[in-house]
């Protein structure tokens, strides 16, 4: 008897599923520039920011640069996901290079074809 009551209910949720978004088009974000914004704000410029991927990780060093001039040497390590025909790299984590600072990113970037692109949130 429960299971004629919950039918409805699965296809009255149908339609609102079918509406869903579609997956992000990765090549439509821009290309990565350097220097960017960094995501934190404050007008830090991110630097040197080259992603290589290698055994199912992204990684790179980078600077992070203060409006100041205050220079921070940082890492990152992503996950590395196969879609759409290139690597997402996503869930990083940065650490500053004399171990005085860590955290993580938003920021996403997306490999095909030698073209590094940068997540726009």
């Amino acid at each position: 008897m429960r299971l004629v009551l919950l039918i409805p209910l699965l296809m009255a949720a149908l339609p609102a599923a079918a509406q869903a978004p579609a997956s992000e088009d990765y090549e439509r974000w821009a290309p990565l520039t350097d220097p960017f914004p960094s995501t934190g704000g404050g007008g830090i410029m991110i630097h040197d920011y080259d992603p290589v991927v290698a055994d199912g990780r992204c990684s790179t060093r980078f600077r992070a640069i203060e409006p100041n001039g205050t220079v921070y040497r940082n890492s990152i390590v992503f996950e590395a996901t196969q879609v759409q025909g290139g690597v997402l790299c996503s869930q990083g984590r940065w650490r500053s290079e004399d171990g005085t600072a860590a955290g993580t990113t938003p920021f996403r970037v997306f490999i095909k074809d030698g073209i590094k692109r940068g997540s726009p949130d």
